[in-house]
């Protein structure tokens, strides 16, 4: 089910509104996901290949479409909902809306993979080396490391940048 998801995402509603980013993220952006089962079922390379062709397909889409800008259709593994998530936006790449720290990467693989081995989508334990040591650092709050977003550039002015080691804030 999760590759037909994926393949949906390109015929499912787009906006492209540079103007209302808010209105682009809840139209753009989805949430999917697969059952344990599922995921030991697929392999990494068929997932990377179906939002690959998702991707071509968005960029074909955009070209009809007539929109002259910069588009960028991105897909990351958001661990404590267990899900992939993608979603397509009228900035470049280093301009994704997320409000924590992420890496743009055109490694699609390790996103991919974190999702398909996560044996428990949705739950986050905690080791007995993670165990809080006091009330003050339960109050404070903990720095989430930037997570990797893989990023294809989808509209016709989208540029083709070094995006090796940069890392951005954005709106997650």
């Amino acid at each position: 089910m999760l590759l037909t998801w994926i393949a949906e995402v390109a015929d499912e509603p787009l906006v492209l509104e540079p103007a209302d980013r808010q209105v682009e993220w809840e139209t753009n952006t989805w949430w999917l996901s697969a059952e344990v089962e599922d995921r030991r079922s697929l392999s990494v390379s068929e997932v990377v290949t179906a939002f690959e062709r998702t991707a071509s397909a968005l960029r074909a889409r955009i070209r009809e479409l007539g929109f002259p800008g910069v588009a960028t259709f991105y897909v990351w593994h958001d661990d404590v909902a267990g899900q992939l998530r993608c979603s397509t936006g009228s900035v470049p790449p280093d301009e994704l809306p997320f409000g924590g720290s992420y890496v743009p990467s055109y490694d699609l693989g390790s996103v991919v993979e974190g999702f398909l081995a996560d044996s428990s989508p949705g739950v986050i334990t905690l080791s007995d080396s993670d165990e809080l040591q006091n009330s003050e650092q339960i109050e404070a709050e903990p720095e989430i490391a930037a997570f990797p977003v893989w990023v294809s550039s989808v509209g016709p002015a989208s540029p083709g940048s070094d995006l090796s080691a940069r890392t951005r804030r954005g709106g997650r």
